[in-house]
């Protein structure tokens, strides 16, 4: 009569007793799925290093072109191709660079310029000059293994706060013993970058594997350099003030986090959240003292060391064995005569410190680091 009720039709029914799919089946909730990690960053591209290599190369260029040793000499060494940037001789300078005045008018370390005519500025502008082709070239080619290295793993800023103020350090302290001659070069900075590579393995000690072997294989290049400033014409005193400089710097600039900490600036909430209870301090106790011990002995030998230099103290007056810290005397060789002077207007006292003979000298106005050493050369001869 009417139309069959839904409730009672056959073919619902038969619907209803089809076995459900399990496709079909009520899909549980799942946690929301976490963002992508964040890319790595890139890796640094030193151009410090290279910028330093090529300031030390062009002040050398122009150290050679304002020399012009043809004008005013007639034993230059490759005058007839290289013109006015032809070598000083070799009785001159062995090294194949320009001459002792060009030096220093372009900012070479002489003591009596800085104690009595105030010029403090060239405990920097020394680090940037070479006195030969050898000796700029030794040096970059060290920088190379080193300073490219050192600014792919920590950024220019810590590169060229070490480097300078490590070549600064090594002037200060080869202004402080080495008083009758002119100095120039990179050594200084060059040997604070091993040193800051040294007391950066030190404070980050527990980041490494091969620690004791990193050690021995840093402190044995260490050595080798230094032992080849015990050698005559070498100013091992640069050396061992810039060293000691940048092993200072390095557990001020190059500490890292300690192994098991986690930055959770950098992290997502919901696992910044979990990681907090497992994350440890950034810094260990024992680095936070060494660091505050290294820059209080820093700033105090900095303060101390220009001080002396300001006054005219001549180190050599109170330790009578530092000088064998440059140069050891052997039957191969023999070092540079060493002489302690005090001056008066213009007499000067020279004291020579391997036989012990004084003399007492007239100078004239404008006399320099130059006549000084041939005087005492003589006095030691």
């Amino acid at each position: 009569m009417g139309r069959t009720p839904i409730a009672s039709s056959p073919a619902p029914e038969a619907a209803i007793q089809i076995p459900t799919r399990r496709s079909e089946k009520p899909r549980r909730s799942r946690p929301p799925r976490p963002p992508p990690p964040p890319p790595e960053p890139s890796k640094w591209v030193a151009w410090l290093s290279p910028t330093i290599i090529f300031i030390n190369i062009a002040l050398f260029l122009v150290a050679m072109y304002l020399n012009n040793c043809p004008s005013h000499s007639h034993t230059c060494i490759g005058a007839s191709f290289l013109g006015r940037f032809s070598f000083q001789g070799i009785h001159e300078n062995p090294l194949l660079g320009p001459s002792a005045t060009t030096l220093l008018e372009l900012g070479a370390m002489d003591v009596k310029k800085v104690v009595e005519g105030g010029e403090a500025w060239r405990l920097v502008t020394c680090m940037w000059l070479h006195a030969g082709v050898f000796h700029v070239l030794a040096n970059m080619l060290s920088f190379v293994f080193v300073g490219f290295r050192m600014e792919e793993e920590f950024g220019f800023a810590r590169l060229g706060g070490v480097y300078v103020i490590s070549g600064i350090g090594g002037s200060l302290a080869s202004s402080l013993y080495v008083r009758t001659t002119i100095s120039v070069g990179a050594s200084g900075a060059l040997f604070g970058l091993l040193g800051a590579m040294l007391s950066e393995l030190i404070i980050n000690w527990s980041i490494y594997e091969n620690k004791v072997q990193s050690l021995m294989s840093l402190l044995l290049i260490i050595l080798v350099n230094l032992a080849v400033g015990i050698l005559p014409h070498v100013d091992n005193f640069a050396h061992l003030g810039g060293f000691l400089t940048g092993f200072m710097l390095g557990f001020v600039l190059m500490i890292r986090p300690q192994y098991g900490y986690i930055n959770k600036k950098k992290m997502p909430d919901y696992i910044a959240s979990s990681a907090k209870s497992k994350s440890k301090p950034k810094y260990k106790p024992s680095q936070c003292i060494m660091l505050i011990v290294a820059l209080v002995i820093l700033i105090t030998g900095f303060t101390t060391g220009l001080t002396m230099l300001l006054k005219g103290v001549n180190g050599n007056d109170h330790c009578s064995w530092c000088h064998y810290l440059s140069c050891v005397p052997s039957p191969l060789w023999t070092c540079q005569a060493r002489c302690t002077s005090s001056q008066y207007e213009n007499r000067v006292q020279l004291t020579c410190m391997q036989n012990r003979k004084s003399q007492i000298y007239t100078l004239n106005n404008g006399t320099t680091a130059v006549p000084i050493q041939q005087l005492c050369a003589e006095l030691c001869g």
